[in-house]
This record gives C-alpha cells, sequence and structure tokens, in this order.
C-alpha cells in the first residue's frame, strides 16, 4: 500500500491538475443532456400539443435516468477505472440526442432522454469524475471538486444560448441531431486520456479543520450513526435541495414566455444563474477546504432560500436578470458539499458508488422540482406557489444540516 506522503505527492502532482482539466471538458459536454431539453421545453409543448406538465415530463425522466445511471456508473469506475463509464456516456449521448432529434412523439423523446441520454450519458459525466477527481486530492480537495463540478454549470451558461440560436436558426430537430454527432467527436479521444487509475489511497485525514478528529477514528460509526444513517439523511437533504434549486433553472424559461419577455430572455438569465454558479462554486470550494462540507452546505442552503423569495416579488425584466444571477451565485456550492462531505466521513474506497448515491439523490430532486412546478403551475396558472414550494423543500435542507452539525459538536466533544 502506498504511504500516505506519496499519496500527497502524487495527488499534488502536474499530472493530477491535467487530469482535472480534462474531466472539466468531459462534464462541460456531457452536461448539454440536462440542459438542452430545458431550452427545448416551449417547442416540444407546442409540437406535440401537451400540458406543462406533460411537456415537463422529458426532464424529469432525464434526471431520474441521470441519478440512477449516477449509481451504475459510479460502481463502474470504482471496478475499472473512470475511463469506461466516460466511453459509455459518450456513446449514449450521441445516439440519445440523434435519437430524440428523430422521435415522432412525445413519449419517444421521453425515452431517449431518460434511458439514452440520461441513464447512459449524461451520468458517466457527473458522478464517475466527481468521485474520481477526489482519489487524485488531498489539501485541496475542496477546491479540486468544485472546478470539476463547474462543468455541470459551465454547460449551463454556454449550452442554452447556443441551442437557442441554432433552434431559431435551423429547429430544435437539427439542433439535438447535431448535437449528438459533436458529443460523439469530442468525448472519445478526451475518455482515452484517462485510462491511468488513481493512486492506492488509505483512509487519510482530511485537512479540514472541522473533520480533522473525525476522520478515520469514526470510520465505522460517523457521527455517531451507521453509514447507512448518514448518507440517507445525505439524500434527503439532496432531493430537498434541489427540489428548490430546480425551479428557476427549469421554468425559467417558460417563465419569461409567459410573462411576454420571450424565451431568448430566459434562455439568457438560465446562462446568467449558471454562469454566476460557476463563480460560486469556485468560491465555496475555496471556503470548504478551510471549513468543511457541512457547513458550506448549510450556508449555501440558507443563501438559496434567500434568493428563491426574492423571485417572489420582483417579475420584472431587470429585477428577474438580477434575481437569477443572485440564485447561482448563492446555490452553486451547495452540490459540490455533498461530494466533499462523502469523502470526509466515508471510506474513499466507497467513493464512486457513495458519490453516486447521494448525488443520485440531488438529481433525483432536480426531477421531482421540475416535474412538480410544472404541475403546481397547470393547478395554480402561476409559478407563485411553484417558488413557495421550493422554500418549504429548502427549509427541510436546512433542518438536516443543522442537525448534521449538532451531531458533529457531540463527536467533538466526545458525547457519542
Amino acid at each position: 500500500m502506498m504511504k500516505p506522503s506519496a499519496i500527497k505527492n502524487d495527488a499534488t502532482s502536474s499530472y493530477a491538475w491535467k487530469r482535472l482539466l480534462i474531466s472539466l471538458a468531459l462534464m462541460t459536454i456531457g452536461g448539454s443532456g440536462m440542459y438542452t431539453v430545458t431550452v427545448v421545453l416551449p417547442r416540444i409543448q407546442a409540437e406535440f400539443g401537451v400540458a406543462r406538465a406533460d411537456a415537463s415530463l422529458p426532464y424529469t425522466l432525464t434526471m431520474v435516468g441521470f441519478g440512477l445511471g449516477g449509481i451504475l456508473m459510479g460502481r463502474l469506475s470504482d471496478r475499472f477505472g473512470v475511463m469506461v463509464p466516460v466511453l459509455i456516456g459518450a456513446v449514449g449521448l450521441g445516439l440519445g440526442f440523434i435519437g430524440a432529434g428523430s422521435s415522432g412523439s412525445l413519449w419517444q423523446f421521453s425515452l431517449a432522454q431518460g434511458i439514452l441520454i440520461g441513464l447512459l450519458g449524461t451520468s458517466a459525466t457527473f458522478a464517475p469524475l466527481v468521485a474520481d477527481t477526489s482519489r487524485w486530492f488531498t489539501r485541496h480537495r475542496g477546491v479540486a471538486l468544485a472546478i470539476c463540478m463547474s462543468g455541470n454549470y459551465l454547460a449551463g451558461a454556454v449550452w442554452p444560448p447556443v441551442i437557442q440560436h441554432f433552434i431559431d436558426s435551423f429547429g430544435w430537430r437539427q439542433t439535438y441531431i447535431g448535437i449528438g454527432i459533436f458529443c460523439f467527436t469530442t468525448m472519445l479521444p478526451l475518455a482515452l486520456l484517462l485510462h491511468r487509475r488513481p493512486p492506492a489511497i488509505e483512509f487519510l485525514v482530511s485537512t479540514s479543520p472541522s473533520v480533522r478528529t473525525l476522520e478515520g477514528r469514526h470510520a465505522e460509526r460517523p457521527l455517531g450513526l451507521s453509514p447507512a444513517m448518514l448518507q440517507g439523511l445525505l439524500c434527503v437533504a439532496g432531493v430537498s435541495c434541489c427540489v428548490a434549486m430546480s425551479m428557476p433553472q427549469v421554468h425559467i424559461v417558460a417563465y419569461c414566455g409567459d410573462l411576454g419577455f420571450g424565451a431568448a430572455r430566459g434562455a439568457e438569465m438560465l446562462s446568467l444563474m449558471l454562469g454566476m454558479g460557476i463563480v460560486s462554486r469556485l468560491t465555496f470550494g475555496w471556503l470548504s477546504d478551510h471549513i468543511g462540507g457541512l457547513r458550506t452546505l448549510l450556508l449555501g442552503s440558507v443563501l438559496q432560500g434567500v434568493a428563491l423569495l426574492l423571485f417572489l416579488p420582483f417579475d420584472g425584466l431587470v429585477p428577474l436578470y438580477v434575481v437569477s444571477g443572485m440564485f447561482g451565485l448563492f446555490q452553486g456550492g451547495i452540490v459540490p458539499s455533498y461530494a466533499l462531505i462523502v469523502r470526509e466521513y466515508f471510506n474513499p474506497r466507497e467513493a464512486g458508488a457513495r458519490v453516486g448515491t447521494v448525488l443520485m439523490a440531488t438529481l433525483l430532486g432536480m426531477a421531482l422540482g421540475g416535474w412538480l412546478s410544472g404541475v403546481i403551475f397547470d393547478l395554480t396558472g402561476s409559478y407563485k406557489a411553484a417558488f413557495v414550494n421550493g422554500i418549504v423543500f429548502n427549509f427541510l435542507n436546512v433542518s438536516i444540516v443543522l442537525f448534521l452539525l449538532y451531531r458533529v459538536r457531540l463527536v467533538s466533544s466526545h458525547r457519542i
């Protein structure tokens, strides 16, 4: 087994940083599967003549497939290395976009989104890359995870306006087929660059002051809880925070259309939201190396709730741009915190599966929230109640994080 000092040297080598940039590129390309369907939602509703909730179903199936695929791809990554799931993802995305662009009905489009794009495609460029990155870094793990997961938001900043442009110019079907070809030709060669396996790792002590005395010694009962209980609580928290997060991200384009501002303005707001999320992820990543994953998660969740509240009184064009930017700036550090928490309190040899499971919960939250917001809109004719629904779920997430921080205090004082 490699000594910890050797691991530290290898994990902070120039190769690890180069590998991180490759992972960032792959996540940015793979994120197209998550954001394309939100931009095309109004076109799908019009073409297939369905209600807003039905038009939201492809997004929901994509996120469900994305989440379940994260567990599958995480296990494949643990066993065979990250290159294998990423190769599968390249093929899945290519076939999925081409299949969705050629679909003749909503159910065909939904299946292509859920199975090929979500389950086999985008999932391979998320949890496996996050888990792999966590294995290559020790001292700067929080920053490295933030950079890697910024690919998800970079995709959200880049893809919506590009997709909207090509949809307006050539139609949504041609745009989908073009994206499929692009994924094939770019992801396959990038995946081959990840053939090297990570260094052997011990259950190392974290550099974070908040968990330095907790890691390793309490591995069998993290925070005095069973691993299953802690992971279950993290999953419930992940679902809750992402139900709240999904309301603006999934429906901002449709919301702007309803307000009379047009889909293009909504795509710009989504791009701004996710672009600010990149800044947020990098900032919170640096912060998490100093205060730990749980405290970072609490801060991000509270700020996300504040931003959601601001959507209620402001519905003018300029205020929506401002609030959308604030929302992205406030909530960008939330999801990376879960990956860091897993690495702080669980055995790193299980990183792929455990990170995949917790991130699956966040994606299921996005799926549930995207669909639920559509249902609430159909029932009320307005998105106001949907924002309130997100605020309630966000409160549940904050409550769970506060409980886990209370357990940290108990462990630190040796009371459990």
